[in-house]
């Protein structure tokens, strides 16, 4: 009874055959939606822990894009037709990444020094702090901290952006709280 079962598992189980990609496409997919899931569930369950999520939300997001595509590279390795596209693919995103930072120099710039701003906390939303604008030397209050921009706004309702990367490298004088600690 296992004499035509045995050839069958034997496909089943090859890479180098199309039902045997199938299955190692189908396994790979799996385990793909199983990390991307507890990932997200790692972020939920510590989302409790931290004041803020910003960043403990980005970095989820970035490591499920992450497994996916480990997912797509070692699938494309491991299929021997595939190997070359693996091998080619690999060296795409390698120079893709390469004309992506030259090209989103600033935005990227924005995004890691929102990161660090959000992780080391130099001030907090509700925060007076003054700040050089082209008008001049501005009052405001911190309105929000995201990873690309934060915003003030300033005792005349003016709304005041400004892009982390500056944020993160000029002189901020914070003022005194009225209320909080």
């Amino acid at each position: 009874m296992t004499d035509w079962l045995d050839p069958v598992l034997a496909d089943a189980l090859n890479p180098g055959t199309v039902a045997g990609s199938f299955v190692y496409a189908l396994l790979f997919l799996i385990l793909a939606l199983v990390g991307s899931r507890l990932i997200r569930l790692f972020a939920r369950r510590s989302a409790a822990h931290f004041p803020d999520v910003t960043a403990l939300y980005f970095i989820a997001q970035l490591l499920q894009v992450g497994v996916f595509l480990v997912a797509l590279i070692l699938y494309a390795q491991l299929v021997p037709p595939l190997r070359s596209f693996g091998t080619a693919l690999l060296a795409g995103v390698s120079i893709t990444s390469i004309l992506i930072g030259l090209a989103a120099q600033n935005t990227l710039a924005n995004l890691i020094a929102g990161l660090a701003l959000v992780l080391y906390r130099p001030f907090q939303v509700g925060d007076q702090v003054q700040l050089m604008t082209p008008k001049g030397l501005e009052t405001g209050t911190l309105v929000s901290l995201k990873l690309g921009y934060t915003r003030l706004r300033t005792t005349a309702n003016e709304q005041i952006i400004v892009p982390n990367s500056v944020m993160a490298s000029v002189v901020i004088i914070q003022l005194p709280s009225t209320g909080r600690e």
